[in-house]
């Protein structure tokens, strides 16, 4: 299995040790925010020679972004109400790392500002609302860029959630593919088994690898840290049988990048 937080490797170390108590082989890697046609879109790094090459330069760059984006969030917010914004986000990550719309999400339930965590979102943090702040994320081509020339596999998360149509998602994986990137998210969390299947075509005409993760992001989220929906018959090769990802079938328990 892969860690994959986003914009960051730092739990990367923690998790292998508890991997490796479990017998199960950590892949490292993390999820890199870019964007596509004013469109954030999200990609998968899975690094099974750890943090190297130009993706260290590129998460030094992400975390500049991810700081000055939780400052204008916390403006935005404060405005609307919830006052010591960036403090009560930060309380809730619990952690120095940078902070993301899911930890104002959480200030915002705590405050009492919203009964929940999708009415955070709902109100003051989706797409178009208050918080949804615009950070100056890559281009997806250099993100992929990165990913490849640092040894790693470069994956498209979740397609089927940027409200895209059918013929614009192709064409987004295709300048994926063009930049470098080989595989995409077949299944994320839970989806509709025809939207899937429909997924599922685009891959095989690629000919890329079919990848699959839970979209788990704190406790008490949406997803379980594994749970996701069935993926369907199809031709698309899995992402073990990348060239560089196929000695995992092998590889002893613990940090990949370790072992």
């Amino acid at each position: 299995m892969a860690l994959t937080d986003h914009d960051t490797m730092d739990g990367v170390a923690e998790a292998g040790q508890a991997a490796e108590s479990a017998g199960i082989c950590l892949l490292p890697g993390c999820e890199l925010s870019t964007r596509w046609q004013g469109i954030n879109i999200h990609m998968v790094a899975l690094m099974p020679g750890g943090l190297q090459g130009p993706l260290v330069e590129g998460l030094i760059h992400q975390r500049e972004a991810r700081i000055k984006r939780a400052d204008v969030i916390a403006e935005r917010l404060e405005k609307a109400g919830l006052i010591d914004a960036l403090a009560k986000a930060r309380e809730q990550a619990g952690s120095d790392r940078p902070l993301g719309r899911p930890d104002f999400a959480r200030a915002l339930v705590a405050d009492g500002m919203v009964a929940d965590w999708a009415s955070a979102f709902k109100r003051f943090l989706g797409s178009g609302k208050k918080g949804d702040v615009k950070a100056h994320w890559p281009e997806i081509s250099e993100a992929v860029g990165w990913v490849v020339a640092s040894g790693g596999v470069a994956v498209l998360a979740h397609p089927l959630r940027h409200g895209l149509t059918r013929r614009k998602r192709g064409l987004l994986m295709d300048t994926f593919q063009a930049a470098g990137g080989q595989a995409v998210e077949l299944v994320s969390g839970q989806q509709n088994p025809d939207s899937t299947r429909d997924l599922a075509r685009q891959l095989v005409e690629r000919e890329l690898y079919a990848s699959m993760g839970s979209d788990f992001h704190f406790p008490g989220s949406h997803a379980a840290p594994g749970s996701m929906s069935l993926i369907p018959r199809t031709a698309a090769p899995p992402i073990w049988q990348h060239p560089r990802l196929r000695h995992l079938l092998d590889a002893p328990a613990g940090p990949l990048a370790a072992a």
